[in-house]
């Protein structure tokens, strides 16, 4: 599971007051103003620096991109001349023209905006101001975006130097520059100071009375996927306990939010070998999913793989004292499989047939990540099939040379799917949709010899392709 970082859009502060513009219900300076020169000016410009920023942002929000950029450059220019070239103003529209450009990953535009903004803020309110600390956490967001690691940790430095000063170390700003320098750490190798930091961001939100907030939410659970890529299993579990305590108190098992934090806790027992209490809690994520679902829905898909899963654990652990169990164990596993192979081979059928429609109606991406989560489901779950063949076949003892048909079968499946849905070169080319893959075709080879499966494959240049990438 990759780590997410936080790409929300954070609009210029009031450049006269410091509050943020994002909440700013329109109070900007409306009226005759003056300038840097002394002289005074009409409020024509002003006003409509304030009208096309205002309407810009509801462009924005509404994701009318090439809207709001006309109106960001508009109100860039009315800034300038109603204020003047260097006033806060135009800082201030420049940071909203560059935070759009940001968004649409025109980073040559972006960038000199950034910093224009921050030498205009400088010059006017001096160095250490809290709207250059915040005009310099954007520049850091907008760096870490394009993983300019250093110069996003330059950059964060300083804006949380500034809003400590200014701000007091509790601040809610603090704690959200000190979580995102926390991310750049992390990215950069340095994992002790990051987890400080971000521990840290989430004690200043809990003491704020924001503990159950969605913001403190998402920083537990990068914290906790830090703890997984370090195979800090305990630290993961005691993480993601937290979680599930808060979701259960403010959302209940009504809400998937909780059955999504029960179901990463279960996952992370299991892969602690407790295996009673993940498969109890998986147990309670499935009937929770089928009471707010409907049955054929994929999330239920890949409830059912995770319990196969554990089925075949206790199965393990059962084979040595008692082998009737481990079958039945087993036979649990090939039920769910088989339920969750049904059910992801509908989604995907369903999801190919809306192709076309949703062309007109929906963004391609939401289709393209539906598309890939049911399919890596079904391949996952036939060449967990394939496994559960092989341990059957183990537990009954039968003759080694015998080809497992069973086993046999699900890889061929697994070989068959990859190549009915895997059309996309974005959904072919995952990492976990190509590995998953490249282990059934490994396991094929395995059971059926190289030239069984140069029959199957028509030629070998696909398993050939993924082996280099591999």
């Amino acid at each position: 599971m990759g780590l997410a970082i936080s790409s929300n859009t954070v609009f210029a502060e009031d450049a006269t007051t410091g509050a943020s513009s994002a909440n700013d219900s329109g109070n900007g300076l409306i009226g005759l103003s003056k300038v840097e020169d002394g002289s005074v000016v009409s409020n024509m410009h002003t006003a409509k620096w304030r009208l096309f920023t205002d309407k810009a942002r509801e462009f924005f929000l509404q994701g009318k991109l090439d809207e709001a950029e006309k109106l960001f450059l508009s109100a860039l220019e009315e800034a300038k001349e109603g204020f003047g070239q260097r006033d806060p103003h135009v800082a201030s529209a420049s940071n909203n023209l560059a935070e759009l450009y940001r968004v649409r990953r025109a980073f040559d535009k972006a960038e000199p905006l950034y910093l224009e903004a921050i030498n205009i803020l400088e010059e006017s309110f001096g160095p250490d101001d809290i709207r250059v600390g915040t005009a310099a956490h954007n520049l850091g967001q907008f760096y870490l975006g394009q993983r300019k690691m250093e110069k996003a940790r330059l950059n964060y430095e300083r804006a949380l130097k500034i809003k400590r000063r200014v701000l007091g170390y509790g601040h809610s700003e603090c704690a959200d520059t000190m979580y995102h320098l926390g991310v750049v750490l992390y990215l950069q190798g340095k994992e002790r100071d990051a987890e400080a930091l971000i521990q840290d961001s989430i004690k200043m939100l809990e003491e704020g009375d924001e503990g159950e907030s969605i913001v403190c939410i998402r920083r537990l659970r990068y914290l906790s996927q830090m703890y997984l890529k370090s195979h800090r299993l305990a630290d993961a579990e005691m993480v993601q306990r937290k979680i599930l305590h808060i979701m259960e108190l403010s959302k209940g098992w009504n809400s998937l939010d909780t059955v999504v934090a029960a179901e990463s806790l279960a996952l992370t027992l299991q892969a602690s070998s407790n295996i009673k209490d993940s498969k109890e809690l998986l147990e309670r994520c499935l009937n929770a999913r089928k009471a707010l679902l409907p049955g054929d829905h994929i999330q239920i898909g890949g409830n059912l793989l995770h319990l196969a899963r554990v089925a075949m654990l206790d199965s393990s652990q059962h084979k040595k004292l008692d082998v009737s169990r481990a079958k039945d164990d087993l036979d649990v596993a090939r039920d769910h499989l088989h339920n969750s192979i049904r059910i992801a081979r509908q989604c995907l059928g369903k999801l190919l047939k809306q192709k076309d429609r949703s062309k007109k109606y929906s963004a391609p991406g939401d289709s393209r990540k539906e598309r890939h989560t049911a399919l890596i489901i079904l391949l996952q779950s036939l060449n967990t099939l394939s496994s559960v063949e092989f341990a059957k076949q183990e537990l009954q003892e039968t003759q080694e040379g015998n080809i497992n048909l069973e086993a046999q079968e699900a890889l061929l499946q697994c070989i068959s799917v990859y190549k009915e849905f895997a059309h996309d070169k974005s959904i072919a080319d995952s990492p976990e949709i190509k590995n998953e893959y490249l282990s059934c075709l490994k396991r094929a080879q395995n059971l059926l010899g190289n030239y069984k499966l140069d029959e199957v494959l028509g030629n070998q240049k696909d398993f050939q392709k993924l082996n280099q990438k591999s």
